[in-house]
């Protein structure tokens, strides 16, 4: 029951996207088509949980017993960018179109503040091996899912007829801030 709340909050309630409002420039900048939303999701997703179950065990393992501490937040910034240049050779190799698609919002991963957000605040909640990785996997789906219904909602824009004020960017802020409100409706479920 305590893994169903866990998920419950970080995919809905404290989406990390939606209420703490980490990693909008990908969020921003990928969203105009669903193909580049989805498969942005799938990077994140990977990396977030990869990145939080490295950063958790050097923490533990390495940093507390050294009493290093002190410097998680450049020993997870390098665990990151790692990650991400690792996803960055894979996918060139094997997805090319995607690769393509994704531009530079792919590299944008490794200074997205929702990875590092994520691996910071298992440690933080002082989670076990078994929270940290729900709440990691949790979390990533919790973007995914803000990610690919606000790329929904933008190519609904393309076809609808949008006052030119709020063409672009704009109309994108305001639809964020939407779905956030939409989204702290979730608030009391847990």
């Amino acid at each position: 029951m305590e893994y169903l709340v866990l998920v419950i909050s970080a995919v809905l309630v404290q989406n990390i996207l939606l209420a703490q409002y980490l990693g909008n420039c990908p969020f921003l900048g990928v969203s105009k088509q669903m193909e580049t939303a989805l498969g942005m999701s799938g990077a994140v997703i990977f990396v977030i949980t990869l990145a939080s179950v490295i950063t958790w065990m050097i923490y533990w393992w390495v940093l507390i017993p050294l009493h290093l501490e002190y410097l998680q937040t450049i020993a997870f910034i390098l665990v990151i960018a790692s990650l991400v240049q690792f996803i960055e050779i894979f996918m060139k190799k094997t997805m090319e179109p995607l690769y393509r698609a994704l531009g530079i919002f792919l590299p944008l991963i490794t200074t997205n503040c929702a990875v590092l957000g994520v691996a910071l605040l298992c440690i933080k909640n002082d989670y076990s091996f078994g929270e940290m990785l729900v709440f990691s996997i949790s979390s990533s789906v919790g973007y995914a899912l803000a990610l690919i219904l606000f790329a929904g909602l933008r190519e609904r824009f393309a076809i609808s007829r949008i006052p030119e004020p709020l063409q672009g960017t704009a109309i994108g802020l305001v639809t964020a801030g939407l779905m956030s409100l939409a989204f702290l409706g979730f608030t009391g479920m847990t």
